[in-house]
């Protein structure tokens, strides 16, 4: 609510006191002539005024007009502490109806509107004037704008408490599903409770905290986003590739990764993944760096499974390289993994690599040197390509390490 400036006096104070007196008769009439046009003409009220919402309607209405009958000749607030509670109820209530705050105000200028012509043709009759009936028209207008003001702040307030509440409980609906042990009746009752309709299909995402700033607004009303002591965890709908390109966006620049989609019980299998996924790529610290996926990573996952294990397969398999010198070695290493991802297509190979078919070709050659009948082996080839992939997908490591 906007303060009055210092000094300003309420328009109220220029009317007569006898205008309370000559007014008051008309309120119950009022009352109804409120009641009955408000719904006709703000189609949020178009229901019978019947039952308890019928009474609560005439006695606010009621308290209402003779809360400003009270006003004429004083400096007195538009608002008491008893009509605060009211107005700021009916603020309140709106929320609670699910209705914006635009149908209350509005029913506040049509009650404005019919008051003030029941009130300025009575003031006419009695002979009080038309400078009169300017100052009850600006003191109605003010007293509007006074209750809009309560009601509006009330409206604020509740959406705030509403949304915090549901927020917590969604945090702890996350939190029940990353531990995994909640059965579907528990989980469904927690959904409800958050007001959250479960998606058919959900990934989670995983990110660090002080790259979460402004998420959960993003990612829209479907998600759920929960700040940990280091992390942030959110998990969202997965509508297909539309949503994978929407969430892509998004989550440009905040080094996030991403789970496999799934089923509600799939959500603690999703987070591990996407952690693991992004523990075995380089930091991606840049504004435009995108997203990790982890369905596009399941390799690498694998590997981080057995370091041991994979970094014995390593050494074993690529001990024919471990005596080149580094430069030589590396350009074998990265034609080999080429070799064996196209399946021995020199085209290809050489695309990737940027090199020349015949280059390709005597590369190629060397390899069959080392390794012998080796290459013929489809275990061996899939044994190299793990242990290639594995090698090389540490960033700064030197091409031979591990290797002999």
């Amino acid at each position: 609510m906007i303060p009055e400036p210092a000094g300003v006096d309420p328009p109220w104070l220029a009317l007569p006191p006898a205008v309370s007196d000559l007014l008051r008769p008309l309120t119950p009439d009022l009352v109804e002539a409120i009641i009955q046009a408000v719904p006709q003409l703000v189609p949020a009220y178009a229901r019978p005024i019947e039952g308890s919402f019928g009474r609560g309607l005439r006695t606010g209405v009621a308290a209402a007009l003779e809360r400003f009958l009270e006003l004429p000749g004083t400096r007195l607030p538009a608002v008491s502490d008893p009509s605060r509670q009211l107005v700021a109820g009916l603020g309140r209530g709106e929320v609670r109806q699910g209705r914006s705050m635009d149908s209350l105000l509005g029913a506040y200028r049509m009650g404005a509107r019919v008051t003030f012509r029941e009130m300025s043709r009575r003031s006419m009759e009695a002979g009080l004037g038309s400078s009169v009936v300017v100052d009850l028209g600006e003191s109605i207008m003010a007293y509007i704008d006074e209750l809009s003001a309560v009601s509006a702040e009330a409206y604020a307030f509740e959406q705030s408490e509403r949304a915090g509440a549901v927020d917590r409980r969604r945090a702890e609906l996350l939190e029940l599903l990353l531990l995994g042990q909640a059965d579907e009746t528990a989980l469904r009752q927690a959904a409800s409770l958050a007001d959250w309709a479960p998606p058919a299909r959900l990934a989670v995402v995983s990110l660090p905290l002080e790259r979460a700033q402004g998420l959960r607004g993003r990612l829209g009303a479907g998600a759920i986003v929960i700040e940990r002591e280091t992390d942030a965890v959110a998990l969202v709908p997965d509508r297909g590739a539309a949503s994978r390109k929407d969430l892509a966006r998004v989550l440009t620049g905040r080094r996030a990764s991403i789970g496999p989609a799934g089923g509600l019980e799939q959500v603690p299998e999703s987070l591990r993944l996407a952690v693991l996924a992004a523990s075995m790529l380089p930091p991606r610290e840049d504004d435009d760096a995108p997203p990790v996926w982890a369905d596009e990573h399941l390799t690498e996952v694998v590997l981080a499974a057995e370091p041991s294990a994979v970094a014995e397969l390593t050494r074993r398999r690529l001990s024919p390289l471990a005596e080149l010198p580094d430069g030589q070695r590396e350009k074998l290493e990265e034609t080999l993994l080429a070799w064996l991802r196209h399946w021995g297509q020199r085209a290809p190979i050489a695309e990737e690599l940027g090199i020349h078919a015949q280059t390709v070709g005597y590369r190629v050659l060397q390899l069959r040197e080392l390794f012998g009948d080796v290459l013929k082996d489809p275990k061996a080839r899939f044994e190299l390509e793990i242990a290639l992939r594995s090698h090389r997908r540490i960033p700064g490591q030197g091409a031979g390490q591990g290797a002999g």
